[in-house]
């Protein structure tokens, strides 16, 4: 199967595009089984739905067209995204969550120190969105919507729960909720910064990450500091996050 030119600016080519351009797309195409489930047909369509929402957007057109470039029946494909656009942005965000830990295995991961290890993460996140700017454009567009702002906060949780996870980290008191939240107001800022930028190889967004995290380090630093002159007490958090992390 042949796949759809996209059309791109200048800006937006390059190597760090390669992994999420045409022949990737192409993959995804042709990876669908002969008697596909939904997910399965979800998790194909989500990338190729990703690629024509540039210009079209996420909705029936662009719908359309990954569900024939993939020979899937349009009517079948919209069963696989029953919340409709915001379900396929949803299913775009967990295609590069996925191919974010495909990148990046845990053994591999941990041979860095913690702040490499997320850093890492979210740079690779600019790396797989790069040729996909205008689609991320519409995607946080739509999010942005009243209707869909719980939408919006779950998935920009779930965005940095992923990363702390394969950064290895188990904390099971109110860290685990801190830690989340801080990393998901840093990747947000990240990607409105990358949205417009202009410079080689998006040194300005890189260079904004890095002095955010470094910030972040700084805090969790001192929270640590704080931690070791404190004494233990009941913690409702803590036992929530106990309950994620049994045994520990």
């Amino acid at each position: 199967m042949t796949a759809k030119k996209v059309r791109v600016d200048a800006r937006d080519t390059g190597a760090v595009a390669e992994p999420r351009g045409a022949a990737y797309l192409t993959f995804m195409a042709s990876i669908l089984p002969a008697d596909p489930t939904l997910d399965e047909i979800r998790a194909a369509l989500a990338p190729l739905i990703a690629a024509s929402a540039a210009f079209d957007g996420f909705g029936d057109a662009a719908l359309a067209d990954a569900a024939a470039r993939v020979g899937v029946d349009p009517d079948v494909a919209r069963l696989a995204f029953p919340g409709g656009p915001r379900d396929m942005v949803d299913a775009w965000f967990a295609d590069i969550d996925a191919a974010m830990e495909a990148r990046w295995p845990a053994e591999k991961l941990g041979a860095l120190k913690i702040r490499e290890r997320i850093t890492t993460l979210v740079e690779t996140r600019i790396d797989l969105l790069a040729g996909t700017r205008e689609s991320l454009r519409r995607a946080l567009a739509l999010l942005a919507l009243p209707t869909n702002a719980p939408h919006a906060a779950k998935l920009g949780w779930r965005a940095a729960d992923h990363m702390w996870r394969l950064a290895g980290d188990t904390a099971t008191d109110y860290n685990h909720y801190s830690k989340r939240a801080i990393l998901g107001a840093v990747y947000g800022s990240t990607m409105a910064v990358f949205l417009n930028d202009e410079s080689e190889d998006f040194a300005d967004t890189r260079a904004f990450l890095a002095r955010r995290i470094d910030q972040v380090m700084r805090f969790e630093s001192w929270k640590h500091r704080r931690a070791a002159h404190s004494i233990e007490r009941p913690s409702l958090a803590r036992f929530v996050g106990r309950l994620r992390y049994p045994g520990r």
